[in-house]
């Protein structure tokens, strides 16, 4: 897939390309239409996966792509939900060893998603504000009480898990 350009700069995924008029995406609503080809540019080197991730909102990216599970998602869900959280009360709280722990916290502190904080003058973890409005973002889809809203695309999900 190949992103281009409209004469104002904005940035489409190309879906299907004839001699007069493309077929595009817009990246941030998904719609799709045709421009004609004489609006385009065909050069931008974009990586088309990465421009597809436009419409998502960039906390939610960041949670999405530092959580590589559902394990590492609750570890951010709780540390959102319950406040800062001493390293000894993650140890004894969870089922994570003592480095699985350390790994997730040094990725997540990396990714901007938890902070180091004192907890009880103990060395504690909390959820950034940017870790916050995401799970709030995550949580909005499935406030309809629906847990097979939508998906990414906008089809129904019947998948439960």
């Amino acid at each position: 897939m190949q992103t281009v350009r409209d004469a104002s700069g904005d940035r489409y995924l190309l879906i299907k390309r004839s001699s007069e008029s493309s077929r595009v995406r817009d990246p941030e609503t998904g719609e799709e239409r045709y421009l004609p080809n004489e609006r385009l540019t065909f050069a931008d080197r974009e990586a088309a996966l990465s421009v597809a991730t436009d419409g998502i909102p960039a906390s939610v990216r960041t949670v999405v792509t530092a959580a590589h599970d559902k394990r590492s998602l609750g570890l951010l869900v709780e540390l959102a939900d319950r406040g800062p959280m001493s390293a000894v009360e993650l140890l004894s709280a969870y089922d994570l060893c003592e480095s699985d722990l350390h790994g997730l916290l040094s990725e997540f502190r990396a990714a901007g998603l938890l902070t180091e904080t004192r907890v009880r003058g103990e060395r504690g973890y909390d959820a950034t504000d940017t870790t916050r409005r995401a799970i709030a973002r995550l949580r909005e889809r499935g406030a309809s009480g629906d847990e097979n809203a939508v998906t990414v695309d906008g089809n129904r999900s019947d998948e439960s898990d």
